[in-house]
């Protein structure tokens, strides 16, 4: 060869490396494929994009290629097509007059690229699937051991799993919202991946951390990020909180009920302190005679607990622990129990006697750490009948008699009081409640009577009649006296007498019997009940409704009987003449009178 071919040849290779390197088109890489995306579970349609006519897809072949491997999977023939044997047999069919091919029951094996080509050789088209799974809810497993302040290097906090997803989601870590990173001695995040059968991943992420105290609240969670054809996603885990361990600073005893506290009040004592675990606690209480601090009895939680509480426990305390973590011994500040009480509630006289129109005068005092306030009330009624610890009474009468309560409270304390009663006694014979009584009953049946007296001193009851008797006490200066007797013949001719006496005299009450034969109930036993008191005195139980009806009875018919009995009088004398009537014997009424 020549020095001028020499010199063509050198120039026509600079040309060459010129046009690649400039891309002159028909001698660059061939295009990025066609991008489908679609979810696992779901149908890929594969659309051969071949440039040329549509009668030239008559005759298409397409491929899978996987890790570089070109495999047939589909032919079309004079517009029919066929699967070839292998794993895509029977999920392929042809779709739009043959242009589209579909692909069914997408499974993470199906992410690669397909390929169609045509009749001619080098007429190719590339479609990239690009296969999507949403991960399950994430499960974060948090460290329950604990973690020390004092650990040196970053300790296991939690451990996130996201399941079943496609392909690998992106794990992120957070702390009171805010994301976290690597961080060298602080913060290390290790994440895994496991391939399932199915082709789905399982991701295990580790967050391991140094902590401090102030993340004893601190909320922990993992956020897993992941793509689908609509769009990116996240899913996040629910928050945990991780054991932190650390050493008490400050030691204090805590008291409720809040606020003042009275005797008859539950109380807890407990001692609390700022470090993480509580550290075994013992409760100190100052012995008031010996100034010497003794250890209280609590229960399994270390609470002491005062139910009820008594002035007794007012005093000093303090608690005494021991940190396991430092082995540093603690003591909190002494702190002062009050128990506000009032006791000792006392009246003077303790047993007042007094003649009836006399006065008489009563005193009450009692003890407490606060100021008292006096009430005088009225037993049986409530009523208030004074403020202050001196009660008089003046022109005294019988029914004055009985009980006086003397109420001493604590205003600044609300519902702490207390109360001493004491009965008044008036001098006099017995009262009864009633001077007769009348009973209806049948005879040869079973009855109680009953029969009340008050009285000071004391009466005591009677009967003129035998039976079963028994007393029931009312109030110190009242008895009332039940007798058990059958009704005969005898009992109904004399009735009973009652008789109620003491040193000062005596007085009765007789219970008077009739038979009644008109009852229709057959009563065996026939009861009355012991009268109800008012102001002082007794009244007696009105009589049952037939009783009335047949009192009724008789007034009417005696009425009747009077009325016509008068009514023949009247007629008699005016036939007599005796009986003036009309003008004349008006007339002759007034003569007489004026004789």
């Amino acid at each position: 060869m020549g020095r001028s071919g020499l010199i063509c040849a050198f120039l026509l290779a600079v040309c060459c490396c010129s046009r690649r390197a400039a891309g002159v088109p028909g001698e660059a890489e061939q295009p990025e494929p066609e991008l489908v995306e679609v979810e696992v579970g779901h149908t890929a349609l594969l659309k051969c994009g071949l440039s040329h006519a549509q009668g030239n897809l008559s005759h298409v072949d397409w491929f899978s290629v996987h890790k570089e491997k070109r495999m047939p999977i589909f032919r079309v023939r004079q517009g029919q097509g066929q699967s070839e044997p292998g794993e895509y047999q029977n999920r392929l069919s042809l779709q739009d007059k043959g242009t589209t091919l579909v692909l069914t029951g997408i499974t993470p094996h199906d992410d690669r690229i397909f390929t169609c080509q045509g009749k001619r050789r080098a007429q190719e088209h590339r479609i990239r699937l690009r296969v999507y799974k949403a991960p399950e809810e994430p499960s974060i497993q948090v460290n329950t051991l604990g973690i020390s302040v004092n650990s040196k290097e970053p300790v296991e906090v939690a451990t996130c799993v996201g399941r079943n997803g496609y392909p690998v989601p992106q794990v992120t870590w957070y702390k009171n919202g805010q994301s976290l990173k690597e961080e060298k001695n602080r913060v290390h995040i290790q994440s895994s991946q496991t391939e399932e059968s199915s082709g789905l991943f399982t991701l295990r992420s580790v967050l391991q951390a140094q902590v401090s105290k102030e993340d004893k609240d601190a909320q922990f969670y993992c956020e897993l990020s992941y793509r689908l054809p609509s769009g990116n996603h996240m899913k996040e885990s629910k928050e945990v909180t991780v054991p932190v361990f650390y050493p008490a600073e400050r030691v204090w005893l805590e008291v409720e009920p809040e606020g003042m506290l009275k005797e008859g009040d539950r109380v807890e004592i407990r001692c609390l302190a700022d470090g993480n675990p509580q550290p075994h606690f013992s409760i100190i209480k100052q012995n008031l005679n010996t100034r010497e601090m003794e250890e209280e009895r609590t229960d399994d939680n270390g609470v002491l607990v005062l139910d009820p509480a008594q002035k007794e426990h007012s005093g000093r305390y303090e608690c005494q622990g021991l940190d396991l973590e430092t082995t540093t011994s603690l003591q909190s500040d002494q702190q002062e129990l009050v128990v506000n009480y009032v006791s000792d509630v006392r009246v003077s006289p303790a047993a007042p006697e007094s003649q009836e129109g006399s006065s008489l005068t009563l005193n009450c005092e009692a003890e407490s750490n606060q100021d008292l306030q006096f009430q005088w009330l009225r037993e049986k009624t409530g009523k208030l009948l004074a403020k202050g610890q001196v009660l008089q009474l003046h022109n005294l009468k019988r029914e004055e008699g009985g009980g006086y309560r003397c109420l001493a409270s604590v205003p600044s304390v609300p519902g702490l009081n207390r109360s001493q009663l004491v009965n008044v006694a008036i001098f006099g014979p017995p009262w009864m409640a009633s001077r007769e009584k009348k009973m209806w009953v049948k005879e040869n049946s079973v009855l109680n009577l009953s029969c009340e007296a008050s009285g000071h001193p004391r009466p005591s009851i009677v009967w003129s009649v035998h039976g079963m008797a028994s007393e029931q006490d009312q109030e110190p200066q009242n008895v009332l006296s039940v007798l058990n007797v059958l009704v005969t013949p005898e009992l109904l001719e004399t009735g009973a007498e009652c008789v109620a006496s003491n040193s000062l005299g005596r007085n009765t009450t007789i219970i008077f019997l009739e038979l009644d034969s008109n009852r229709t109930t057959n009563l065996s036993t026939s009861t009355i009940s012991p009268p109800a008191r008012a102001n002082g005195t007794s009244t007696e139980k009105k009589l049952t409704e037939p009783e009335s009806k047949g009192v009724v009875i008789v007034a009417v018919t005696v009425c009747v009987l009077v009325l016509a009995l008068l009514g023949a009088v009247l007629y008699f004398f005016h036939k007599k003449g005796k009986l003036p009537c009309g003008r004349s014997g008006k007339q002759e009424m007034e003569r007489n009178t004026s004789i």
